[in-house]
Protein backbone atom coordinates (compact mmCIF):
# COMPACT_ATOMS: atom_id res chain seq x y z
CA UNK A 1 0.00 0.00 0.00
CA UNK A 2 1.38 3.64 -1.05
CA UNK A 3 2.05 6.37 1.11
CA UNK A 4 -0.93 7.91 -0.44
CA UNK A 5 -3.16 5.24 0.32
CA UNK A 6 -2.42 4.88 3.92
CA UNK A 7 -3.12 8.52 4.66
CA UNK A 8 -6.35 8.53 2.56
CA UNK A 9 -7.56 5.49 4.68
CA UNK A 10 -6.68 6.93 8.03
CA UNK A 11 -8.64 9.86 7.31
CA UNK A 12 -11.52 8.63 5.60
CA UNK A 13 -11.77 6.59 8.61
CA UNK A 14 -11.66 10.16 10.60
CA UNK A 15 -13.98 11.52 9.00
CA UNK A 16 -16.42 8.63 9.34
CA UNK A 17 -15.86 8.79 12.65
CA UNK A 18 -16.81 12.39 12.57
CA UNK A 19 -19.55 12.45 10.88
CA UNK A 20 -20.57 9.62 13.03
CA UNK A 21 -20.26 12.28 15.69
CA UNK A 22 -22.32 15.18 14.34
CA UNK A 23 -25.34 12.27 13.42
CA UNK A 24 -25.16 11.37 17.15
CA UNK A 25 -25.15 14.79 18.37
CA UNK A 26 -28.45 16.17 15.95
CA UNK A 27 -30.40 12.99 16.24
CA UNK A 28 -30.14 13.41 20.39
CA UNK A 29 -31.23 16.78 19.91
CA UNK A 30 -34.05 16.25 17.39
CA UNK A 31 -35.33 13.34 19.34
CA UNK A 32 -35.32 15.54 22.02
CA UNK A 33 -37.60 18.09 20.74
CA UNK A 34 -39.92 16.05 19.34
CA UNK A 35 -40.39 14.08 23.25
CA UNK A 36 -40.65 17.83 24.37
CA UNK A 37 -38.73 16.57 26.58
CA UNK A 38 -36.27 19.70 26.78
CA UNK A 39 -36.89 23.35 26.15
CA UNK A 40 -34.17 25.79 27.24
CA UNK A 41 -33.55 29.32 25.93
CA UNK A 42 -32.79 32.07 25.40
CA UNK A 43 -29.10 31.30 24.54
CA UNK A 44 -27.31 33.45 26.59
CA UNK A 45 -23.12 34.14 26.25
CA UNK A 46 -20.95 37.12 27.23
CA UNK A 47 -17.65 37.66 28.16
CA UNK A 48 -15.52 40.41 30.13
CA UNK A 49 -11.90 40.76 29.83
CA UNK A 50 -9.82 42.66 32.53
CA UNK A 51 -6.29 43.00 33.26
CA UNK A 52 -5.50 42.65 36.51
CA UNK A 53 -2.81 44.29 38.88
CA UNK A 54 -0.38 41.44 38.12
CA UNK A 55 -1.11 42.11 34.64
CA UNK A 56 -2.10 39.43 33.59
CA UNK A 57 -5.29 39.34 31.40
CA UNK A 58 -8.21 37.60 33.00
CA UNK A 59 -11.22 36.57 31.26
CA UNK A 60 -14.49 35.87 33.19
CA UNK A 61 -17.69 34.53 31.18
CA UNK A 62 -20.99 34.43 31.94
CA UNK A 63 -24.55 33.32 30.47
CA UNK A 64 -26.21 29.34 30.69
CA UNK A 65 -23.44 28.16 27.73
CA UNK A 66 -20.71 26.68 28.54
CA UNK A 67 -17.83 24.92 26.44
CA UNK A 68 -18.01 21.19 26.31
CA UNK A 69 -16.37 18.46 24.77
CA UNK A 70 -18.58 17.59 21.62
CA UNK A 71 -21.17 20.67 21.55
CA UNK A 72 -21.54 23.47 24.15
CA UNK A 73 -23.44 22.56 27.24
CA UNK A 74 -26.31 24.58 27.67
CA UNK A 75 -27.94 24.69 31.37
CA UNK A 76 -31.54 26.10 32.28
CA UNK A 77 -30.27 28.59 35.12
CA UNK A 78 -28.44 31.54 33.38
CA UNK A 79 -25.20 32.47 35.13
CA UNK A 80 -25.46 36.19 36.44
CA UNK A 81 -22.37 38.64 35.37
CA UNK A 82 -21.19 39.14 38.77
CA UNK A 83 -18.13 42.00 40.14
CA UNK A 84 -16.10 41.00 43.30
CA UNK A 85 -14.85 44.27 44.73
CA UNK A 86 -12.14 43.98 47.87
CA UNK A 87 -12.70 47.50 49.45
CA UNK A 88 -11.17 47.09 52.56
CA UNK A 89 -13.16 46.31 55.04
CA UNK A 90 -16.12 45.16 53.16
CA UNK A 91 -16.46 42.83 49.81
CA UNK A 92 -19.26 44.12 47.79
CA UNK A 93 -20.82 41.27 45.02
CA UNK A 94 -22.32 42.92 42.62
CA UNK A 95 -24.67 40.67 39.65
CA UNK A 96 -26.73 41.77 37.11
CA UNK A 97 -30.34 39.65 37.60
CA UNK A 98 -32.11 41.47 35.21
CA UNK A 99 -36.48 40.31 34.73
CA UNK A 100 -36.75 39.04 38.40
CA UNK A 101 -38.86 40.08 41.28
CA UNK A 102 -37.11 40.81 44.82
CA UNK A 103 -38.84 38.36 46.80
CA UNK A 104 -37.55 35.88 44.57
CA UNK A 105 -34.16 36.16 45.22
CA UNK A 106 -32.33 34.14 47.61
CA UNK A 107 -28.53 35.02 48.66
CA UNK A 108 -26.54 32.44 50.95
CA UNK A 109 -23.16 32.95 52.49
CA UNK A 110 -20.31 31.11 54.01
CA UNK A 111 -17.06 32.18 55.09
CA UNK A 112 -15.38 32.01 51.33
CA UNK A 113 -18.42 31.74 49.13
CA UNK A 114 -21.75 33.72 48.24
CA UNK A 115 -24.11 31.64 46.16
CA UNK A 116 -26.78 33.60 44.36
CA UNK A 117 -30.39 31.83 43.46
CA UNK A 118 -33.39 33.49 41.39
CA UNK A 119 -36.26 32.82 38.88
CA UNK A 120 -38.97 33.65 37.85
CA UNK A 121 -41.56 32.25 35.52
CA UNK A 122 -39.31 32.16 32.29
CA UNK A 123 -35.69 33.12 34.13
CA UNK A 124 -33.62 30.94 36.24
CA UNK A 125 -30.61 32.67 37.44
CA UNK A 126 -27.58 30.74 39.83
CA UNK A 127 -24.31 31.79 40.61
CA UNK A 128 -21.64 30.40 42.99
CA UNK A 129 -18.94 33.13 43.54
CA UNK A 130 -15.57 33.03 45.57
CA UNK A 131 -14.82 35.46 47.54
CA UNK A 132 -10.98 37.32 47.90
CA UNK A 133 -11.31 36.96 51.42
CA UNK A 134 -12.23 35.37 54.70
CA UNK A 135 -15.72 37.12 55.76
CA UNK A 136 -18.32 37.54 58.28
CA UNK A 137 -21.68 35.40 56.89
CA UNK A 138 -23.75 37.36 59.34
CA UNK A 139 -22.78 40.64 58.57
CA UNK A 140 -24.23 40.23 55.18
CA UNK A 141 -26.55 42.68 53.64
CA UNK A 142 -28.30 42.88 50.09
CA UNK A 143 -30.27 44.94 48.00
CA UNK A 144 -31.96 44.55 44.80
CA UNK A 145 -32.73 47.75 42.32
CA UNK A 146 -33.63 47.59 38.58
CA UNK A 147 -32.14 44.44 37.77
CA UNK A 148 -28.85 44.70 39.92
CA UNK A 149 -28.41 42.75 43.05
CA UNK A 150 -25.45 44.64 45.69
CA UNK A 151 -24.47 42.35 48.33
CA UNK A 152 -22.07 43.95 51.09
CA UNK A 153 -19.97 41.91 53.48
CA UNK A 154 -17.53 42.66 56.33
CA UNK A 155 -14.10 40.64 55.81
CA UNK A 156 -13.39 38.70 59.14
CA UNK A 157 -10.56 40.77 61.17
CA UNK A 158 -7.39 40.07 61.08
CA UNK A 159 -5.50 38.57 63.81
CA UNK A 160 -3.18 40.51 65.87
CA UNK A 161 0.49 40.06 64.85
CA UNK A 162 2.35 38.12 67.35
CA UNK A 163 5.08 40.63 69.34
CA UNK A 164 8.43 39.66 69.09
CA UNK A 165 11.85 40.87 70.01
CA UNK A 166 15.40 41.24 67.87
CA UNK A 167 17.55 39.27 68.51
CA UNK A 168 21.32 40.13 69.28
CA UNK A 169 23.57 38.38 66.86
CA UNK A 170 27.30 37.83 68.32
Amino acid sequence: MSEFEEWWRRTRKLFKEIDKLFEDMFKSSFEELEKGERRIGPYIYGFSMTIGPDGVPRIREWGNIKPGIVRPRISESIEPFTDVIDEGDVIKVIADIPGVEKDRIKVEATENFVEISASNEDRKYYKKVRLPAKVKPETAKAKYKNGVLTITIEKVEKGKKESGFKVKIE
